[in-house]
Order: C-alpha cells, then sequence, then structure tokens
C-alpha cells in the first residue's frame, strides 16, 4: 500500500478523492509477463503504528508487465509500485 497525490474521481455518481494505490501481482510466468492486480482507494485516518489506512476501493484494475519492462524489474515492490503509478499517471508520496 502506497500514499499518492490525491485524485478525484467520479464514483457512484459522486466526486471522491483517492490518496492510496495498493497492488499485488495476480499472474507472474517468472519468464516474459506478469499483471498487477490495482486499486485506488480513499484514505482513512491512520494510528502511528499504521499510519496509512485504506478506505473505500473507488477503481480497480488490472496493469500488464511485459516485455523489457518485465526482463528490467528487480521484482522489488518499490519498482512494482513505481510502474504502476506511472501507467495511470500518479504521483507516488
Amino acid at each position: 500500500m502506497r500514499q499518492i497525490e490525491p485524485v478525484v474521481i467520479w464514483n457512484d455518481g459522486e466526486q471522491k478523492t483517492a490518496s492510496i494505490l495498493t497492488a499485488r501481482i495476480v499472474q507472474d510466468n517468472l519468464e516474459s509477463e506478469c499483471n498487477f492486480f490495482y486499486e485506488l482507494c480513499e484514505g482513512g485516518q491512520g494510528t502511528e503504528a499504521m499510519p496509512l489506512h485504506q478506505g473505500s476501493t473507488l477503481v480497480a484494475g488490472n496493469i500488464p508487465m511485459t516485455g523489457e519492462n518485465y526482463l528490467a524489474w528487480d521484482n522489488s515492490n518499490e519498482a512494482a509500485y513505481v510502474y504502476i503509478a506511472e501507467k495511470l499517471n500518479l504521483t507516488l508520496i
């Protein structure tokens, strides 16, 4: 889970603000491609122990990583979040 610059999203007839990006791998052939499932979520009040709190999911989808991008990926979570944010035109905080 990563914090993003807030993005206004039209959701169920209302404007809502997403400030959290979550992601996980849903498929990886360990050779040439993988798919990430992502969610853009509202942020909520966190605690000192868990400063980021995931609220309601506003948008969800899949982002594929293939070819040179997959081969250059170092399998780190940070690189995955950077890749997803770039594809969605988001800014990580």
